[in-house]
């Protein structure tokens, strides 16, 4: 349980800290931070996982790279789930995807 709350506060910090850097992403405030990082996990759970195993042969093809598009699209989807965030567009989304996840794993490797 602790595992999943420390991983639930890094994953919201690391989107408050990529929508800082970003210009596009922006976000309300820290509480729509929180709210923001579950959305954006049951996205990739359930839509995420379901895009991946379609475009299995693609990223196959592509060795992993098109990955970060499934997850530019996963920010996109949950920015529109989701009141006081937002993400103006798919560039914004893509440099979003990819500093979100290294902001992240910067972050669990500090702790």
């Amino acid at each position: 349980m602790r595992h999943l709350l420390v991983n639930w506060l890094l994953n919201a910090v690391s989107l408050a800290i990529v929508a800082a850097i970003v210009p596009g992403i922006e976000i309300a405030g820290f509480g729509t931070a929180l709210i923001a990082a579950v959305v954006i996990g049951l996205v990739n759970a359930t839509l995420g996982f379901f895009l991946k195993i379609i475009t299995f042969p693609l990223t196959l093809v592509t060795l992993g790279a098109f990955l970060i598009v499934i997850n530019a699209l996963m920010l996109k989807v949950a920015a529109a789930l989701m009141p006081g965030f937002r993400v103006k567009g798919f560039v914004p989304a893509l440099l979003g995807a990819i500093l979100l996840s290294l902001v992240h794993m910067l972050l669990r490797w500090l702790i």
